[in-house]
């Protein structure tokens, strides 16, 4: 296997995952001007956004079955042929029902681009490297974000609405190009696939579903995601905007810094990954649980908070986002390869499914806490809606601790492995630590 060629496709598989993140993302930087060129409520916007989330999310496990049929190479090439044409629907869009139209184009081409993209990892990388390329290839596709805030947004604002969209649109038609000329499903093979009948792909989704090991990456890219998807996709920039007082530059550059902190944490993360792959979830709940603290302070933090308490909670938002790929992780150490299609589309449905709620649900309690349609939400209002996150990171991390345990038993059952408990573990390491020393 050829390390440039291996590179190169990581390269442009990444590429088309940053420009995926970037049509996604491109709505949060249009939030306030949708809702001014639409005439639109909070719930309306909302609606705009989460059925793109909707058609993302109710999609990963047809993905994951495509994927094993026909290759990961066809999926990014039909998902970027897909966000052009949304994209173009939405600029060109004369009312919201069209705009809705082109954001569900989105969503579908969207949605079979990141499990492609670690599939052809898996291909071509050899196992201790896939966590660590998982991670900057997550990482790296998050830049994607950068590219909606600051850039389409500046466009945004100069050109106006057709003009930012069409142009957003043609990097897509730039990744197609190359997706044509570059990917290979691995080395030696153009597209590869498995034809399976739909009975068979149903039972390998069934059999994915079974595993402790995927449920436990389900509920981990469930828990650590959400936040920071809802966050930077629709809520984020109107909330520092009209919530905080912050102008529209800071805003676009606070939502920029998510990216930024994902790049420098996600190699640590991926790092962690493989170096303790028994010890994967407590990673999960450690970030969950910093998350969790993080925004019950937002909550209850008397008046506007500081900008550098805002940071933080962009850089946990960060360390979130990057954090969620363990939960792909899991799906490919539980289940044969023939069936990581099916078990990655399984995982990916949580962090979105989670996503939508949460963006549904703001949006329904700011219409009715907040002003109403043309009204300016307060800080208080944002506040309330903001206070589903607690919620849902508590449900996901009492989801986690109790499918662990049957992940853990799983696996001293089918390979003998006994994972003890943290601090025990810990606690031993010390004592050989102390002995070695004497």
């Amino acid at each position: 296997m050829s390390s440039r060629r291996s590179q190169l496709v990581f390269a442009v598989a990444a590429f088309a995952y940053l420009v995926a993140v970037a049509q996604r993302s491109s709505l949060g930087a249009a939030g306030i001007i949708a809702t001014e060129r639409f005439e639109t409520s909070a719930t309306q916007l909302a609606a705009l956004g989460v059925m793109q989330v909707i058609v993302y999310a109710s999609l990963q496990i047809p993905v994951g079955m495509l994927l094993d049929r026909f290759g990961p190479s066809r999926l990014i090439l039909t998902g970027a042929a897909l966000m052009v044409v949304g994209q173009a629907t939405v600029a060109l869009s004369p009312d919201l029902s069209w705009a809705i139209v082109g954001r569900m184009l989105v969503g579908a081409g969207d949605a079979t681009t990141y499990v492609s993209g670690l599939r052809l990892i898996g291909s071509w990388f050899t196992a201790p490297r896939v966590p660590i390329m998982t991670q900057w290839y997550s990482a790296t596709g998050q830049t994607g974000q950068i590219l909606s805030v600051l850039p389409f947004a500046a466009l945004l604002g100069a050109t106006g609405w057709a003009p930012a969209f069409l142009s957003i649109a043609g990097l897509a038609v730039v990744s197609l190009v190359l997706g044509v000329a570059v990917l290979r499903d691995s080395a030696g093979t153009r597209f590869a696939g498995t034809p399976v009948s739909a009975a068979n792909a149903l039972r390998s989704v069934n059999e994915a579903f079974r595993h402790p090991g995927t449920r436990l990456g389900f509920w981990t890219h469930l828990t650590t995601q959400f936040s920071m998807v809802s966050f930077s996709l629709l809520w984020g920039y109107p909330m520092m905007v009209n919530g905080l007082g912050y102008s529209p530059a800071l805003g676009s550059l606070l939502l920029s810094l998510i990216v930024v902190f994902g790049l420098a944490i996600g190699p640590v993360i991926g790092v962690l990954t493989a170096r303790f792959p028994f010890r994967r979830s407590n990673l999960v709940l450690g970030i969950s649980g910093l998350t969790l603290a993080t925004w019950v302070t937002f909550l209850v933090w008397p008046g506007v908070p500081p900008l550098w308490f805002v940071i933080v909670v962009i850089a946990v938002l960060g360390a979130g986002g990057v954090g969620s790929t363990i939960g792909f992780d899991f799906a490919r150490t539980s289940n044969p390869a023939a069936r990581f299609g099916a078990a990655s589309g399984v995982v990916n449905v949580g962090g979105f499914l989670a996503s939508l709620t949460t963006m549904f649900v703001i949006g329904v309690v700011l219409d009715l806490v907040g002003p109403g349609a043309g009204g300016v939400p307060t800080l208080g209002d944002y506040r309330a809606a903001y206070a589903v996150y607690p919620v849902i990171l508590v449900a996901g991390m009492t989801a986690i601790i109790i499918v662990r345990h049957k992940a853990r038993r799983r696996l001293e059952h089918d390979e003998g492995i006994i994972v003890g408990r943290l601090w025990v573990a810990v606690a031993r390491r010390w004592r050989q630590r102390r002995n070695l020393g004497e």
